[in-house]
Formats: structure tokens, sequence, C-alpha cells
């Protein structure tokens, strides 16, 4: 289907106005198909338009009590001829249940048969379930009826009655854009709350009834607590009625904004022992969700080229919100070691693009800018006009927006002229530099006689002047710190500082967007200071230089794995441990530096600070994965699964088990019949996708073949399954074993695209691709495929950018070969 032009969307909006839709859903026609039937009643000033729709059959088409040919159903468009100036449009189509995580996706728990359903409308996923006009700028109020078999729940963006049994209708909502609409329909288990009058749910599959009875107190908590901070900051109370929370099986994305409805992927109802980290995590995906109630649900974008906007003032507001109003209070070190390393490595590939983009990419291509500049990016430089404005004008500025917008469309510009009226000046140009225009500066410092230097340096590719408000840090050699705010808005500013100190750290507070140098005499100090800095931020922001230095190429790789061994045996930050053993898996062992010998290094550091961490805590469980990820002593693992050797607090639990259990498989020290024993033991759907991980990372020709073909064969494999075919095909000690298959991914992985769509195709290109694979060829073979435009869009954009990092890669090997 071509996906659907800015122009074309201009043309259709200025030429219909939609006043209603009524869809009515039959879940009961049977595994494969679901009924659809749609009304749509809309004024026209032209006399032709089209409607989207995407069925497995388009049973009939009414408009104004005319028959329309259903034959003219061309590639997801039927046009429509004849408009009065008020219409009515009715569609009735059966509509094919998705396993991708997009439409109507139905998944079937393995724990016990029962099937799940949740609509992802997203994008342009709506015309999967229902007849529309999929724009975002085309908004209506929705009036669903659904029926489902008689034990089900039906949830929705209104609230759901029982009308009959199995006859649910869903209250008429405010006005959405097509690709908030959802229904979540299955035999799910549902916990009920309510806050200052709005009526709070959260539900998940019944095989984890037990994990989100222990879990939806804190659910509800957090809830609770942004709702009041939202309404305090905002001034405009929630306005879509109640607020339910789904975890929903098989979920792409890590959650969906639907107003009233909000959909998360059920991974976050934890079943296992989790750090606190990941709670955290959680609570932020609450939070953020809840933002765009507000900013994106209330008022949403008039075009994709502003999702940007979305999403990145979730992602701000989920971290500040966080903080201000819950008892998780570690999410700006997330943010440091986690969300924003993932912004900043897209912001150096080639796929770069402005965080405002401008408004000429059609709607797909707008999703290959759904990723860390988006989000991480955005939120970085929101937090930046944030101290650069005031708080007082920025929220004065959001809130009139706002009000002036609600259940409406509006842009960038309409944001802007509601700040400059609060009293901001002066922000086309910083928008100009800090939004519409890609790349990000570099940070250093130089020490003089009386202080030190701080240099602003804009890429070449992409010069602009950008203002950074942050702080700069000296640390003495026991670790006392004396910091300096500083407005750096030239290319050289002198800040006073003495110069004496042993670390100087420049945005020690991560307070901007840019790459951070450290000078030499300060990473000649840092094994020695670094552990005595107690701020976990300022911590995160030396390990991204380094991070960042070396994958540049101006740091030697072992030095950085120097200084990752260094923060080890004292690092307490669950967050910081992951992080670098994350950083050791993606980028140092086995791409950067030889797997052997650092890996066995690593596992023994790890091994020494599991036993002096305490017994039950979050930190022993960050390190006790980090040491199960590296160590190569299969008997000591194998040890653990039959309870021997196991440190004490450390729970033994399906999950980490089947942690160890990869592990083993990676070894070669298991095999499918430990695999199969150990499905026997879970046989959750969460055990079949670990499992399939497991069986895909043995490293046997037969295994490795397994694999491949359903990666690039399976239509019918469940998004999860995939990506855990894809996520353990792959290791740096089985690079022989795998060699074939890097020849064959180029070969094969575009042909995927006709067996998925949307965003499970450009995911599983980019977890298939042979990272491991560091040679030039393979960035050869890379170009070959990109250039190549009868290959997907999605797949090219995840092959480009996992050349770019091959390029680096390639790079830093050259630069300190031996």
């Amino acid at each position: 289907m071509p996906s659907l032009t800015v122009d074309g969307a201009r043309t259709r909006a200025a030429a219909l106005s939609v006043q209603s839709y009524d869809v009515d859903l039959d879940l009961t026609q049977g595994e494969r198909t679901f009924g659809s039937t749609t009304t749509i009643r809309f004024t026209a000033t032209d006399r032709s338009s089209w409607v989207d729709v995407k069925p497995d059959e388009l049973i009939s088409v009414t408009l104004n009590g005319t028959a329309v040919d259903v034959a003219g159903l061309n590639d997801g468009r039927l046009e429509l001829t004849g408009l009065q100036p008020d219409n009515e449009l009715v569609v009735v189509a059966t509509m094919l249940y998705s396993h991708d995580g997009e439409g109507l996706h139905r998944a079937v728990d393995a724990a016990d048969g029962l099937a799940y359903t949740y609509a992802m409308s997203f994008l342009d996923a709506g015309p999967r379930i229902f007849a529309c006009f999929d724009q975002p700028d085309l908004k209506a109020p929705y009036r669903l009826t659904v029926t489902a078999p008689q034990e089900w729940l039906v949830l929705g963006n209104g609230g759901s009655t029982q009308v009959s049994p199995g006859r649910w209708q869903l209250a008429e909502t405010k006005p959405l854009s097509t690709y908030f609409v959802t229904i979540v329909a299955g035999p799910y288990h549902q916990i009920t709350d309510s806050h200052d009058g709005i009526a709070l749910s959260v539900v998940s599959r019944q095989s984890l009834k037990e994990a989100l009875e222990r879990e939806a107190a804190d659910i509800f908590e957090v809830t609770k607590q942004s709702f009041d901070e939202y309404h305090r900051m905002f001034g405009y109370r929630y306005p879509f009625g109640e607020y339910h929370q789904a975890f929903v099986p098989e979920f792409n994305a890590g959650a969906m904004e639907n107003p009233g409805c909000v959909t998360f992927r059920d991974s976050m109802v934890f079943r296992s022992a989790v750090t606190d980290g990941e709670r955290s995590s959680r609570a932020r995906t609450i939070v953020h969700e809840m933002a765009h109630q507000w900013f994106g649900d209330t008022v949403t974008m008039k075009w994709w080229n502003d999702l940007w906007l979305n999403e990145s003032f979730a992602e701000y507001m989920a971290h500040r919100v966080s903080t201000d109003a819950t008892r998780y209070t570690d999410n700006w070190i997330d943010f440091a070691y986690i969300r924003k390393w993932w912004g900043l490595q897209a912001d150096q590939r080639s796929s770069t693009h402005p965080v405002a983009a401008d408004a000429v990419k059609d709607a797909l291509a707008s999703l290959d800018d759904f990723d860390g500049i988006s989000y991480a990016k955005g939120a970085a430089v929101l937090k930046q006009l944030a101290a650069y404005l005031g708080d007082d004008v920025f929220l004065a500025g959001v809130n009139a927006h706002i009000a002036a917008n609600e259940f409406g469309n509006a842009t960038f510009a309409d944001l802007l002229a509601k700040w400059t009226e609060a009293g901001a000046v002066g922000l086309e140009d910083w928008a100009q530099a800090w939004l519409r225009t890609p790349g990000l500066d570099t940070i250093s410092v130089t020490r003089t006689d009386s202080g030190v230097t701080l240099h602003r340096k804009a890429p070449e590719a992409y010069p602009a002047s950008r203002p950074h408000k942050l702080t700069v840090a000296g640390y003495d050699a026991d670790g006392r710190r004396t910091a300096v705010d500083v407005l750096l808005d030239a290319d050289e500013v002198d800040v006073e500082l003495d110069p004496s100190v042993a670390v100087v750290i420049p945005d020690a507070g991560d307070d901007s967007w840019a790459k951070i140098r450290l000078d030499a005499g300060s990473l000649a100090n840092l094994a020695a200071v670094l552990p005595k800095i107690e701020d976990g931020v300022t911590r995160a922001v030396v390990l991204n230089s380094i991070r960042d230095a070396v994958a540049d190429a101006e740091l030697d790789p072992e030095l950085g794995f120097d200084v990752l061994l260094g923060m080890v045996p004292d690092e307490t930050s669950d967050i910081a441990v992951a992080t670098m053993a994350g950083w050791a898996t993606s980028h140092l062992l086995g791409i950067y530096l030889p797997y052997e010998p650092y890996r066995g290094r690593l596992a023994d550091a790890l091994r020494d600070r599991l036993r002096t961490t305490p017994a039950g805590s979050s930190l022993q469980l960050a390190v006790a994965r980090g040491y199960v990820r590296f160590t190569g002593d299969g008997d000591v693992l194998k040890g653990w699964l039959t309870g021997e050797g196991v440190p004490d607090g450390l729970a033994m639990d399906a999950d980490l088990r089947w942690t160890v259990l990869l592990q083993l498989a990676r070894l070669g020290a298991i095999g499918d019949a430990e695999i199969d024993a150990e499905l026997e033991r879970d046989t959750s759907s969460e055990g079949v996708v670990h499992a399939t991980r497991c069986r895909a990372a043995l490293p046997t020709p037969e295994a490795k073949e397994r694999a491949w073909t359903q990666i690039v064969t399976d239509a019918d494999v469940a998004n999860y399954e995939l990506y855990a075919a894809c996520e353990g095909f792959w290791h740096p000690t089985q690079a022989e074993l795998t060699a074939p298959y890097v020849d064959r991914y180029f070969a094969e992985i575009a042909g995927t695209e006709k067996l998925r769509s949307g965003w499970v195709v450009a995911t599983s290109a980019k977890l298939a691709f042979p990272r491991y694979a560091i040679e030039q060829r393979v960035v050869d073979r890379a170009a070959d495929l990109i250039a190549d435009e009868a290959v997907a869009a999605g797949i090219r954009r995840s092959v480009g950018d996992c050349a770019d990092d091959l390029k680096r890669a390639l790079a830093v090997r050259s630069a300190y070969a031996g």
C-alpha cells in the first residue's frame, strides 16, 4: 500500500470533516478473522476522496444508501465519488488478526491455551481493524460495540458496559485521531481502583494473575501520584474518563498512549525478581504514557513530522515527574546511562536527522525517524529549554498550548508561539540550532594557569551555534567536588575553576546534549578518582564520554575496558552495572577488542563483586546477571540450576534460570534436551521465547540452520519468538560456525518484507544483522543493499545503522591494532 503523503493528507483534511465513527467488531468468528462494520458520518466540500481499509475480504460498502463497487479497493484505498455535503459511509469487512503487534493482534498463551487480543492502530495500522480516514488531523468521536466470547473482558477508549452476554458497548469518546483507537478483549484478569474521581484498572493474562496481584499496588501508586502532579502542573484535568492500563502479550513498543486505555508490554508485570532500575523504568513508562494524555492525545500533531514533540515531551516529563512525585529517584541516572546513550549513537550515524523534521516525509517514512533522537535528544533539549527559559515560562507556554488546542491538532510552530507569548525571546534561533539542525557538539576542556577553558565544536557537516547551560565540576584526589554553572554560548568560554584538580568533568550534571571529552590529566587520574565520585549521574557522564571516545577511535578500547573494569568493585548502581555489561556485549568484546582474554577478566571481576554485594539486593541481581553473561564456567552455572553454590539471597527464579541456560547453550554445555526440560518446567509464553533464544544460541550447524529458517522464511512466527531467534543467533565465539550466514543475510533479509509488515520488519533486520563480522566486505555488502530501492525502507534503514556501527568498529581496530 502506498504510504500517505503530507500533500495527500492536507488535501483530504481540507475537503473532509469527520463527525463520528461507529465501529462494530465481531470477535467470535474464529482464530483467523474477525468481523468489522464501520459507519462514518462526515461532511465534504469535494465530490471525491478515498477511505482507508485493509481487509481480508471487503464484503460491502454503502455511501449515502448507494452501493459502492468493492472491486474498486486498490492497495488499501477505496475511492469515493459523488460525495455530498453530508455523508454516511458503511463499510462491512472481514479482517485478519495479526501476529506482528499491529492491527488487532491475537496471541495464545502457551501456559493455558487462552487467546487474547488487543488493538494497535499506530501510524497506518488502524485500517487493518476498521475503515477510516487514516491521518492524525481528521479527529472524531468513536462509539465501539464488540461481540466477544461470553467469558471475555472488553475495554477500550471509552468506558465499557456488557449489555448482554458477550455483547459490549463502549461509551462515546472525545475526538480522537485514528491511531489512538484501541480495544483490549480477552479473558484478562482485572484489578480495579479509583483516584480523584477517575476509575482505574490494570489487566493482564490469567497466567500472570499472581504477578499482577503483587505488582498492582506499585502501579496504582505511581499512577495516582502522577495524576496529582500533572493536574498541578497543567491546571487541566484528565479529560478521557476512565483510565485502564492493559499489560498485553507480544507488544512491539514499550507502551502506547491510547486515551483511556493505555497498552503496555506485559513483561512489565514482573513474574521474577527484577532490579530497582527495572522497577523505576516501569514507573517512567507509566508516567510517560500519562503525559501523552495531555500532550499528544488532548492536543495532537497535524502530521507525523511533529511526532518527536509528543515523544520528547513525554520522555522529559517521565523523568521529571517520576523524580518529583514518586518514590523512584534514579531517573536521571537511567537517562544518562541508557536513554541518552541510545540517542547519542543515533545522532552520530548517517541516518541522523533533525529533532523537528520538515513535513516532507510520508507516513511510513516517518517511522524511520522514530528513534533515540525523537525520544532522548528531544527530551534533553526540552530539559535545556526549561532551564534556559525558566520553569514558569516553560509551563505557561505548555498550558496555554493545551488550553488553546484541546481535542484538536497543532504544530510545533503553535507551541513556539505560546512560549513566546509567555515571555520567551529568541526561540526561532534556538529552535533552528537545537531542533532543526542534526548532529551534536563536542565539548572539551583545557587547563590554563588560572582556570580552565571550555571548548565547543559543532560537527562540520551540521554547523550551528548552540548555547549549552551546564555545570563544570572539578574533583580532587579524594573525590571532593567544586562546581561552576556555565552558559557555553561561544566556541571558547573561560571558567573559574582550580586547574590543579585531579579530574575536570564538563556537563557534570548531564544537562546538555553533546559529546564530552576529558583532558589528558583527567584521564590519567580517572581510575583513582572515579570510584570516589558519589553522584551517579556524574559517573554516567564519565562512562558515556569514555564509551563515545572509544567509538570515535580517540581512546584506546583497552583503556576503556580498564575504566569499566575499575568501576566494577565499587559501583553501587544496578543501572550502571547493567550498562557496563551491555557495553561490553554490544561494543567491546568481539567488536573493538578480542573476546578473549577480556571476557574472562570481566567475568572474574563480576564474580569477585558478587561476593561483596548485599544478599537479596538489586545490585546482587544485576551483578549476577552480568557474571552469568560472561563466565565460561559451565560447571558453576549447572550447579546454580540444581541449587549448588547459588549466592545467598539470589533467587533462581524462572527468568534467571533461563539466563543461565542461555549462557550454557552458547558454551555448548547443554543441548536441545536440556532446553526442552526447562520448557517443561516453565510452560509459559515467556518460556517459549526464552527457549527459542537458547536453541538459536546452540553452537551446532543444525541449530543455526533451524533458527535461520525461522528468521527468513517463517511468516507465522510470533514477533517475540522471531526477535529471540535473532538475538540468540550471533556470538563472537561462534564466528566460524555462522560465517556462511553473513552472505546469506544480505541475500535473504530483503525477502522478509514479504512475510511481515510494519515495525517487526525493521526490528528483525536490525537484530539479525551479522554485527560480529567486523570486515570491510560486510560494509560493502551493506552499501549494496542500502542502494537497492527495491528493498523495504525499514530494512535499508536498519542495515544502514548497523553498517555505520561496523565502520566505527573497523576504525577502532585499525587505530589500535596490536
